[in-house]
């Protein structure tokens, strides 16, 4: 099923790079890398003569977050699942224009990825899942998306027939029910047109309440064929109130992390740097899966100052 996007909008294709960068453990420096050699996926990414094994028959896809990249965001979690036996795949998508001050270090004219229209998005997600079943032969894929690419890929499961093709979907600081702390003119009537001539379609789309989320979530925000599985912290700096993060369909599972280590309080940009966060989608992958008691202190607001610097000079 093909949804109708806005008029006027560009058909975008996914784009997924072949050149590996290096493993990195924290954000920042996943960022640092990406902002200095764009075009690369994490290592073990996007080998497209992957042959799926026995035992994990389905390849993985990841969606990056907001003003991201692939490389960026899964730095660390792509080359843990491809050392697991994965077949890895990461995809740039929704390529647009940033928005007022949304990323001053690349300016107000440069495109950046997770930044159009998010029914585009969830298109190019149904395409590269196409690419990567006709590749490695696969009969489903499962999907794990950070932030945005959690409600991005979310919605080619649940309105663009995706079902049929994922096993399992992961959403890792996902804004299941956006956020409550949007730009303020989004709030008045009519604000959420007036501020898609400001800001960043997708930034307005994960408004809490937005036309959009209202959408996604209804009838209801999970369908029948579908493992769901929401990864979230206690300490997410973007998504507020916290319980937005979780689905409320029949059969979605929804943990924090620190429901199994309350000294690892890594906020929402970290999260998918956190070790714990790989045995959990692990976890959530593979029916059976022991995962390890990994428990790592990590203190409130790792990286955030970082990632902010990083992004914006």
């Amino acid at each position: 099923m093909l949804v109708a996007l806005p008029v006027g909008a560009e058909v975008r294709h996914p784009v997924m790079p072949e050149a590996q960068g290096p493993r990195q453990t924290s954000a920042p420096d996943a960022k640092q890398f990406d902002k200095k050699n764009p075009g690369y996926v994490p290592a073990g990414s996007n080998e497209f003569d992957c042959s799926p094994t026995e035992t994990l028959p389905y390849p993985v896809l990841l969606a990056h977050g907001t003003d991201a990249s692939a490389y960026a965001d899964y730095a660390r979690l792509g080359p843990v699942l491809r050392d697991h036996g994965y077949c890895v795949f990461a995809l740039n998508y929704g390529l647009g224009k940033p928005g007022v001050n949304f990323s001053p270090a690349t300016g107000l004219d440069a495109d950046t990825y997770g930044t159009t229209d998010m029914r585009q998005s969830a298109q190019e997600v149904a395409e590269a899942v196409t690419r990567i079943r006709t590749a490695t032969g696969a009969e489903k894929v499962h999907l794990i998306g950070f932030s945005q690419g959690a409600n991005v890929t979310r919605y080619y499961v649940n309105k663009l027939d995706g079902a049929a093709h994922v096993d399992a979907w992961v959403g890792i600081a996902s804004p299941s029910y956006g956020t409550d702390a949007p730009p303020a003119v989004a709030m008045v009537p009519g604000g959420e047109t007036l501020a898609d001539d400001y800001f960043a379609p997708a930034l307005v789309q994960q408004i809490a309440g937005s036309e959009f989320l209202n959408d996604l979530n209804s009838p209801a925000d999970t369908v029948e064929g579908v493992r769901y599985t929401t990864i979230g912290t206690r300490h997410d700096e973007v998504i507020q109130p916290l319980r937005n993060t979780h689905l409320k369909g029949a059969g979605a599972r929804n943990v924090f992390i620190q429901d199994s280590c309350e000294i690892d309080m890594s906020g929402h940009f970290q999260l998918p740097y956190s070790p714990l966060v790989s045995e959990l989608v692990l976890e959530a992958l593979e029916p059976g899966y022991q995962r390890s008691d990994v428990c790592t202190f990590v203190p409130p607001g790792v990286g955030l100052l970082e990632t902010i610097i990083v992004n914006n000079f």
